[in-house]
This record gives C-alpha cells, structure tokens and sequence, in this order.
C-alpha cells in the first residue's frame, strides 16, 4: 500500500476551476493504478476520473466528461484533477485512491472496493 495526501480543494463559484493534486509516498508509484472518487452529503462515494500507471488510459464519468482531466507526473509521485466549469452538484469531498497494479480493466479501475490505498479527502464546494 501507499500512503496518498490530498490537497487543492476549496471554495469556488459555479463556472470557476479548481485543481487537486495527490501525492504519493512509496516506491514503484509508476505501476500505480490511480483514482479519484467523490462524495456528497447523504450520498454514497462515487467514481469521478481514473488513471492507468503509464497514463496512456483515462476514465471519467459521464458527468465529468469535457470538464475534468486527471493526468499523472511519475517522477513527481503525484496525481492531479483539473476541474473547470464547476457545478454546485460538484460539491463532495474528494478522495483520491490507489492500487499497486499496472494491468487493469475498465471495471476495476472505476470501482472503488478494488482500490486498497485511500486518501483522507479534499473538500471542494462550489456556490451558486
């Protein structure tokens, strides 16, 4: 396992941007499969964007898609999540996770439970 330290969230109006980062602490964080998942108040975490180890793969979901970009520096250990044209359904605390596996599949690395490596979280909420 890897230990993983959210930052970047905040305060931000609806249209604005924000950018988290994750970073990593660990060996072989290259071979790291990485995630990021939100959740609301009274609402179950959900998926929002994944990574493969060497980049090459990006997963989001569908209400994300064209907004958010996650992206990955190997050599810094750190993952980001670039959010534009915020929404006020945007507002969760996000977590970032991960998983020492550098062959995945689509359903893996959008699910949760697969995940054994979990971030504390980043508050990010967005006003109207």
């Amino acid at each position: 396992q890897v230990q993983l330290v959210e930052s970047g969230g905040g305060l931000v109006q609806a249209g604005g941007s924000l950018a988290l980062s994750c970073a990593a602490s660990g060996r072989s964080f290259s071979n790291y499969a990485m995630g990021w998942f939100r959740q609301a108040p009274g609402k179950e975490r959900e998926f929002v964007a994944a990574i493969r180890w060497s980049g090459g793969g990006t997963y989001y979901t569908d209400s994300v898609k064209g907004r958010f970009t996650i992206s990955r520096d190997n050599a810094k250990n750190t993952v980001y999540l670039q959010m534009n044209s915020l929404k006020p359904e945007d507002t969760a605390v996000y977590y970032c996770a991960a998983r020492n596996r550098p062959i995945v599949t689509v359903f893996t690395i959008t699910t949760q439970k697969w995940y054994d490596s979990w971030g504390q979280g980043t508050q990010v909420t967005v006003s109207s």
